[in-house]
């Protein structure tokens, strides 16, 4: 016989006694909770907050806000507590129309001749917009707090008149539909 063999009995024994002064006076059943009663959940529902850019027709700051908000993503683990989509309005239908009309014309040259360069492309005709979530819990406020901050704050979000969607804002439920609906 091994001495731990003769610790487990005792020890099943304690916790035996245990786990019986845990039976309610009257009842049966242990209740399975020892040192508090059983209370509705400790966690709540947070609303997320939603931060709006209008690049306008700038696309380039678009594309670095993008890379700038990938890498934060990346590099402080944000992967569901910030997300991004970008809406991209057509400036008007007339315009859009006739700059595909111009800009399709047949290229009969081959790969390799190098005798014209092609065209800059013309100023992108659409508004951009920049729609981010962040989406922190209750006991992650101060860091919420942090980000809600330091976005609007950095270098390519500072020109694009960034506006703060709060869940007590009248418009909170427009802009959270607004995020939903774009891919």
């Amino acid at each position: 016989m091994e001495p731990h063999d003769s610790i487990k009995p005792h020890f099943l024994q304690i916790a035996r006694n245990h786990w019986q002064s845990a039976v309610l006076p009257g009842s049966a059943t242990p209740r399975p909770f020892l040192t508090y009663s059983p209370r509705e959940t400790q966690t709540y529902f947070m609303p997320h907050t939603y931060i709006q850019f209008d690049f306008a027709k700038d696309e380039e700051k678009a594309q670095l806000a993008r890379h700038k908000l990938e890498g934060w993503k990346q590099a402080y683990r944000l992967d569901k507590k910030l997300l991004f989509k970008f809406e991209r309005i057509a400036a008007a239908p007339a315009e859009a129309a006739a700059n595909t009309g111009d800009s399709e014309k047949p290229s009969k040259s081959k790969g390799k001749s190098k005798d014209k360069p092609d065209p800059p492309a013309a100023a992108p005709a659409e508004t951009v917009k920049l729609l981010v979530r962040l989406d922190f819990s209750n006991h992650e406020k101060l860091s919420g707090q942090r980000w809600l901050d330091r976005i609007p704050s950095e270098e390519p979000f500072q020109g694009a008149s960034p506006s703060i969607v709060k869940p007590s804002d009248p418009h909170f439920a427009d802009t959270e539909k607004q995020f939903d609906d774009l891919v």
